[in-house]
């Protein structure tokens, strides 16, 4: 009898062990969920929205418009940024908050309004520049001392809002 219950403990710590170990390996190589505590990306991401992000493992695949999520070693914590400004790009932002890059004027049709700092940003090699969808709100980079983005800072790509339930969906 101790035998069995022996044998069904080590099952179930196996399996538990299995499970913490994919987890794991799932959150570091695959995707994580983030809680969004700020209004910077509304109406596209609302606070306390919560969102799945997939690792990036190729920066070569990111796109402008994409919304990301890095680290910002300036404000030493995770952002969730809309990417405006791939590497050698030149951005500008006009006094009327419309954003050119490259000379091309960007269509942005998911932000709130065109507030905020202007300014022409040459973003470096290897580095990228990013805006929220909430200009008047956002602590993004035309705010920052270094306003570029190391591409080893980028975590993911955020895809999808899983919660609140209402709010379910692919993030565009």
């Amino acid at each position: 009898m101790k035998l069995k219950i022996k044998r069904e403990i080590i099952s179930y710590l196996i399996c538990i062990v299995v499970a913490i170990v994919l987890t794991m390996v799932v959150n570091k190589l695959i995707l994580f969920k983030i809680k969004v505590p700020t209004p910077s990306m509304y109406p596209t991401i609302k606070v306390n929205d919560q969102i799945f992000v997939t690792r990036i493992h190729n920066k070569s695949n990111l796109k402008r418009g994409d919304i990301i999520v890095f680290h910002s070693k300036e404000l030493k914590e995770e952002l969730v940024k809309r990417l405006i400004g791939l590497p050698n790009d030149t951005v500008e932002i006009t006094d009327e908050g419309l954003v050119y890059v490259n000379g091309n004027k960007l269509d942005e049709h998911y932000i709130v309004d065109n507030g905020g700092k202007s300014g022409i940003y040459k973003v470096p090699a290897g580095h990228y520049f990013f805006l929220g969808d909430n200009r008047t709100n956002s602590l993004d980079s035309r705010y920052w001392n270094n306003p570029y983005i190391d591409s080893s800072d980028i975590e993911g790509k955020a895809q999808i809002t899983v919660y609140p339930f209402n709010r379910f969906g692919v993030l565009k």
